[in-house]
This record gives C-alpha cells, structure tokens and sequence, in this order.
C-alpha cells in the first residue's frame, strides 16, 4: 500500500472517527438538557427549605437548595426519582418523568427525627475539629466587628400568622365571623394542606450605621409600611420592624436569643456542646467549602441542630442554617430556624447578606392555636472602614418623618425580592379581617388583659388590678384611673387617679401631666400631685424587676393589715432628658408633707432633751433637689403608645451605673436640711456553660441628722411572693440605716443541673441560687432624736439597726419553670435570727413567663 493509500485510508478512518465523536458529543449535549428544577419547602408553614440535599437516585448527580429553597439539578442520565434529604426532617423521594428532558418537581418535607451519623474514628480524630480549629485561629479576621466602622441598606420583611387553628377554635363565634374571610386567604402548603392565618406583615427600608471605638450603632428607617390586626400606627411594634433587632453574630460564643443565651456551633468550647461530621465539600455561590453537620449532645441544651459552610481559602462563614428544636428547655416555642448568608465584600470580610429567621409558637392548649414568627432580610450596598462622626450615631433609632408615605410603585424598586403571590395577598386579608365587629371586641379584651387598661377613645381607664383593696385602715378602697394616649397627644400625656376608703372615709387622688420637649434627646418635663395612704417599709418603687411581679406587689401591699400607715401629700417638679444612648438625667423639685397615723414623734431641734423650747412633733414637712443619673451601656429604647419609654434588654457586659443625690433645704420651705447619696452598679452577664449571673451592688449614705422615715428603710416582704428588690426574709420595717452597701445576686443555671437528668428533664425545669447581704448602721445621732413617747403619752415603736461587722444575709435556692410559669424558692435567714417574729427559713413562689 503506498503512502498515499495510507493517508488516505488514515484520512478516512479520522473523518470517521471524528463524524462518530461529534455524534456522540450531539448525543450527550441532547442528554445533558435533561434539566430538573423546584422548590423545597416545609410542608407545615410554607417556607423554602434552603441548603437541601437533592439526589438523582441511580446516578452521581446531585445539588443543593438555594437560600429561597429553590433548585435546579442538570444529568446526561435520567434516574428513577430524586431525593430529597435535610436534618431535622424525614427525607422523601418523587419520581421523575423520563418522557420530559425539562419539568418541575417540586417537594415538601415533614419535620422529623435525625441523627448525625455514627462517626468511627480509627486512627486520628474527627476531621471536622481540624476544619473548627482553623474556624476559631481565623475568627479576628472574618469576623464583621473587626472593621472600624461598616454601613449598608437593609430590607426587611416581617409575618406573623396563625396556624394550628384548633377544632374548638374554629367553632368560636369570632373565628366564625371570620371564615367568609378565611375562605378567601388561606394559604395551602404542603401536601396536606396545613392552612394558617396571616394577622402582621410589615416591610421596611432602613439605613443601617455600626462603628467601632466606641461603639455605636444607629439605624435610620426610611421607609415603613406595616399592617396588623390589633396593630395601631402607634404601636411600638413599628419600631421593631428595622433591621438591628434581627441581627445575629455567630461568630460571638453565645447568640442572644428569646432572652436565652444559645451556644454557637462554631464557639470556642463548642466541642463540649455539639457533635459534629464533616459531611462533604462543594460550591456554595462559586466560593469551595467544607460542610460540616452539627447537633447537641443533650438535646434539652440551648443549642442549635443544622449545617454550617466554611470557605477552604479563609476559613469564614459563607453559610449556615441552624434551628432549635422542640426538645431544647425553652417554653412555649416549637421550633426556631436561622439562616444566613455571607457574602466576601470587597475581598475583606465576610458579611451576612440575607438572614431568615422562623420562630414557630407552641399552642398553650389543644383548644387553642400556635403562631408563626418570620423574619428576612436582606444586605446590600456596604461602605467598609468609613467611620462617622461619633455624634452622628446618637441617635440609635430614628423614622423619616414621611416614613409611612409610600407608594406600590415605591416598593416595587425599594425590595430587594419580590413578594410572593401570597404576601401580596396578605395585605388584602388583614384589611378585611381587622374591620369585623367581633375582631375588634376580642382585640380590646387582649389588650386589657396584657396592659390592664380599658381604650375608651381618647383616654384609657384603668390599671384594673388596682380598682379594689381592703385593709385595716382604709376598710373597703375602690380606686379608678385613667391616663390619655396618642390619639389624644403625640406630646402631652396626662393621667391620674381617685381612691376612696369606706373606713377611713377620705378621698385620696394623684394627677400628672408630662410633656415631651425633645424628641431627639428624649426631653420630658413634668408635675405630679399625690395625696395617698402609705405605710413605712413599703416602697413598691424598689421591688422587682418584672413587670408582673411588681404589678402584684404593689396590688399586695394595699391588702391586709397596715401597721405604721400615713398621709403623704407630694409635690413633684421634674425634667429628665438622654443627652447620649444609654445615659439619662433627671433633674427635680419634689416638697412632701408627712402626717403619721401611728405613734411618732421626734425632737424638733434636734438630738437634746424635748422642753418648751424644743418640743416635740409629729408631723413636718421637706423640700428637696434631686438630681439623678443612670448610664446603661449598649441600651436601647423603645417609645410606646403613651408615650413612655421601653427599655430593652442590653448587649453589653458594662455594668448599669446609677446615682442619685438628694438636698432637703429649709430654704424652700422644708423642716430640715439633709443630703442623701445612693449609687449602684447592676450587671447581667454570661457564666460560660454555668448559665447567667445577675448582681446587684448599691450603697447609700445620709450624712445628716433626719427623722427616720427620712433615712433608709430597708425593703423586706412579708407576702407569700419572692421579690429580686426585696430581702425576702425580712420583715416591713425591721432595719433602718443612714449609711449601708446590699449586695443580690440571682444566678440562673437555666436546664444545666436538670437536662442530662432522664426522666426530669421532661419537665423542662431550671435550677437557680440566690443571695442578699446587708451592711449598715445608724449613728446615734439619729437615735436620739426619736424619743420613747409622742406627745400624747403613746409608746412609739422604736427601729432595728444593723452592725456593719454583722451584716444581714439570707441565700435561696429553688426551681424555675414548673408548668412553665412558677417558680418556687427556699430560703434561709442566716443572721439576726433571734429577733422577734421573724421567718428563719421560709418558701415563696414566683409567677413568671419566661421562653
């Protein structure tokens, strides 16, 4: 064969060769448009399922589900079925249709019980804890707060709906007025057809400004448009639709969560709380990482259970989903999911994007219904390292005055993602649902029954736990009360009360007004008028930290029995402005005039034998200067509908300094010259693993010579409640001081004694310690001045005083969270037991509702 024969033959063989590859290349480009897409989504509430495990069964083909859930899945080979698999639910399977290259299969997923795999380790140790060391070597500088200052545009969404709406529920007249509308806007997820009730959705564009050193952080909403059955244009819900209340970090050891401290599953000591399994690497928005499973160890543990995405190049986060299940020692919550995801900005720092957040409510009965709690948003727009001004972030929350002035054409720009068909019909639903008669009444009985006062337009009449009481002095006392609202005033609040006593047959009464000067540096001025019985020993300003227990304290000091009552009429002038976040002063004239209604008296001179030039008097009258400050670090408030100030808890270690001085002058027409100094120093902070310690320290002195109603009387309790402000095993006027320095601490050890216990901890019960310690004294000058008779003859009861080489201490130690509202503690009275009628060892009980 000559060369030419075997070119051509070769020529011939290669012209076939490459016919047959293009061939079956055009083959394998026609088998590669088999395209497979969908959804994943939780069959209970609807939402997208993000970061989803999608399996093209008989084939190595797979993916996952994007932050909205959504999937698109591409093969050379058509398989069986796809499936479909995610933590914390039961993994299903659907079949493909091989007769289609293109279809959409979209899958929903039932919640379930899931495990890690069982991780057998032969040589070595678990992968993943290499991959979580790096994590933690590499937090500084991945994580957000090591910029100096960072800003960005923040869209955020909110939804609240009901669902699990019980057969009893249904049945009830105002859910039956509301089924014509119901009919109209349930929205059908799942494959079963779970239907829940939207009642809040709310959108929001916000400006969002952090800076470092100091500290600071102000948000600036510039548009807001908020709907809700039972939510006015008032409500202080609107200021909790921007976009700092839904921020977490978890690059911090602990994530405040609910008002519980949650423990990161990337924290330094999280090997002690989590198990977890390298389960595989792939692309997460074009950045390669390693994904890593985790769980915790104990399942009552305030811990999350999900998957975190970690970059192979800088060990940050690019993605995480988290979610707490029913099992965690929290009440009243099914489920609570986080998801984020990071975003490398401007190839300096990882930061969240986009963050969803579910929180699924419990139903309190089976004759009741659950709520679901949703939160997005979304980041975009950063400028890093571009520090403001510090007197630009004074403010942390601010509204544009045309906040609420918006149009649909606004909003369609304004979204980062558009609303889905059912949010858009969310907006028509709650219109129509908060306009039925019966809606209405039921909201107004809510609302009384959280807040205690009835809307009668204008004005609210109440607090109604107040309205009755019976006591030994005034018999039988009816009270009413009223104050106005904002539909009245954006500026002027007034309110006041009247109270009568079928014993004593006196009218007692109270009147304010407050106005508000600034609203920029919260500037308010005000008067108040009080004339009213009370009884020495009794300060229901100091007595707890909950508004429930206070609430009932107070309602509990005007029953039983009133051993040193008196008559106080009060003048009280007072201005209070926030010159800086956090830190308050209030300035102020207050003129008392006392008038006992037990035997009293003291020398009206001062320390020296009563004559007729210095006789003695039972009645007087101060004028006092008060000036007061109070510093909380990292505290934000809010402004309700009455127009008072709610402040929220703080993400601050500082501890909150207070201090107060008080002048009496004679100048103004007062019986006495005195000064009082209080300061105090409270602080809430994380004990590791051990739970949360609060602590309490604050001291007084009066360095003058005063009637002892003037000096300090130490707050004791003798009802059956367990009062934080109070020293529980101390009666009402046993200790008197000029000078003391108390120190409380309540620690919370949360589920930590109870959760690895079997069968207890079912109970979801918490264990807790706590303690008061009290040093002080009275000098004997102001001894002397109370005499052993008044003018009368009457015996007058003298006071205890207490040694500062033996102070007063009691401890407690009991249980939280029976049947998730009672709390009992015991304690014990360790010093002056041997004074007469007191408790030595005593039980009280708390009623408190805590997640």
């Amino acid at each position: 064969m000559s060369i030419l024969t075997k070119i051509a033959c070769t020529s011939d063989r290669w012209l076939s060769f490459g016919l047959w590859l293009s061939l079956l290349l055009c083959s394998l480009s026609v088998r590669a448009q088999v395209v497979i897409s969908g959804k994943v989504t939780d069959a209970a509430t609807g939402d997208g399922i993000p970061f989803a495990n999608i399996i093209l069964k008989g084939t190595p083909t797979g993916t996952t589900t994007n932050f909205e859930g959504l999937y698109s899945l591409k093969s050379t080979t058509f398989g069986d079925s796809i499936v479909v698999s995610y933590l914390g639910y039961r993994n299903r399977a659907k079949a493909v249709d091989k007769s289609q290259p293109t279809q959409t299969i979209n899958i929903q997923l039932e919640s379930g019980s899931y495990q890690l795999a069982e991780v057998v380790v032969h040589v070595g140790e678990n992968p993943a804890f290499r991959i979580l060391r790096e994590v933690a070597k590499h937090k500084p500088e991945n994580n957000k707060n090591k910029l100096t200052a960072y800003e960005y545009e923040s869209y955020v969404k909110t939804e609240i709906d009901v669902d699990n709406l019980s057969d009893k529920l249904r049945s009830r007249k105002v859910i039956q007025k509301m089924a014509g509308v119901i009919e109209s806007i349930q929205k059908v997820v799942g494959d079963d057809g779970k239907p829940i009730l939207p009642v809040f959705i709310s959108e929001a564009v916000s400006s969002v400004y952090h800076r470092r050193s100091p500290d600071k952080i102000k948000e600036f909403v510039r548009k807001s448009q908020v709907s809700g059955v039972g939510i006015g244009d008032n409500s202080i819900v609107q200021q909790l639709v921007g976009s700092t209340f839904q921020e977490f970090n978890f690059y911090d050891n602990y994530l405040r969560l609910l008002g519980k401290d949650f423990i990161s599953p990337i924290a330094d000591g999280g090997r002690g709380s989590y198990s977890y399994f390298l389960a595989d690497s792939g692309l997460v928005n074009d950045v390669w990482c390693y994904r890593i499973e985790f769980e915790p160890k104990r399942k009552a543990d305030l811990a999350f259970t999900g998957t975190v995405w970690i970059d192979k190049r800088t060990f940050g986060l690019a993605q995480i989903d988290a979610a707490i299940g029913r099992t965690a020692n929290i009440n009243f919550i099914e489920g609570v999911k986080i998801q984020q995801e990071f975003d490398f900005v401007d190839s300096t720092v990882w930061m969240p994007v986009r963050n969803r957040i579910l929180i699924d409510i419990a139903q309190l009965s089976k004759k009741s219904a659950g709520m679901l709690a949703k939160f997005y948003t979304s980041n975009d727009h950063f400028v890093l390292n571009k520090p403001r001004d510090p007197s630009f972030y004074d403010e942390p929350l601010t509204m544009a005055d045309d906040v609420h002035e918006t149009t649909p054409d606004y909003w369609q720009t304004a979204r980062h993602d558009p609303l889905t068909p059912d949010e858009k019909n969310v907006y028509r639903m709650i219109d129509s649902v908060k306009t039925i008669p019966i809606v209405k009444t039921y909201i107004q009985l809510a609302d009384i029954a959280i807040n205690g006062y009835f809307k009668a337009g204008k004005i609210d009449i109440g607090p109604y736990l107040y309205s009755y009481a019976r006591n030994s002095y005034e018999g039988n006392r009816f009270r009413l009360g009223a104050r106005t609202n904002n539909d009245f005033s954006k500026w002027l609040t007034l309110k006041g009360y009247l109270a009568y006593g079928t014993r004593d047959a006196r009218f007692k009464y109270s009147g304010e007004a407050s106005a508000i000067l600034s609203r920029k540096h919260w500037t308010t001025v005000g008067y108040r008028r009080t004339y009213d019985v009370q009884r020495l020993g009794v300060n229901p300003d100091a007595i707890g930290d909950t508004y429930l227990v206070g609430t009932l304290f107070r309602a509990f000091t005007s029953f039983g029995r009133f051993r040193q009552p008196y008559l106080q009429t009060e003048d009280l002038f007072y201005l209070n402005t926030e010159l800086a976040p956090g830190f308050t002063q209030t300035v102020g004239y207050r003129n008392r005039h006392f008038e006992p209604q037990f035997p009293f008296a003291y020398v009206l001179n001062g320390p020296t034998v009563a004559d007729e030039n210095n006789p003695l008097t039972g009645v007087y009258d101060t004028a006092e200067l008060l000036y007061e400050f109070r510093y909380a670090r990292g505290q934000r408030t809010l402004t309700n509908a009455h127009n008072r100030r709610v402040r929220l808890r703080r993400a601050s270690a500082f501890p909150i300094i207070s201090f107060k001085y008080v002048l009496g002058t004679k100048a103004l027409g007062g019986d006495f010259t005195y000064h009082k100094f209080t300061l105090g120093l409270s602080n809430s902070v994380r004990v590791g693993a051990l739970g949360r310690l609060r602590t309490d320290l604050t001291g007084g002195y009066t360095p003058s010579v005063t009637p002892y109603p003037l000096l300090e009387i130490h707050q004791g309790n003798q009802s059956f409640l367990f009062v934080p402000g109070a020293y529980n095993l101390m009666n009402y006027f046993e200790f008197v001081s000029d000078k003391y320095v108390s120190l409380r601490f309540y620690h919370d050890f949360e589920g930590l004694l109870f959760n690895g216990l079997p069968l207890i901890r079912r109970l979801n019960w918490r264990a807790h310690l706590s303690g008061n310690v009290l040093w002080g004294s009275v000098r004997p000058v102001n001894q002397t001045i109370l005499p052993s008779e008044n003018y009368l003859g009457q015996p007058i009861k003298q006071f205890g005083a207490l040694s500062f080489n033996r102070p007063y201490a009691e401890v407690g130690y009991g249980i939280d969270n029976i049947f998730r509202c009672l709390s009992v503690t015991a304690l014990h009275r360790l010093s002056y037991r041997d004074n007469p009628n007191v408790q030595r060892f005593g039980v009280k009980v708390n009623f408190q509702f805590k997640l």
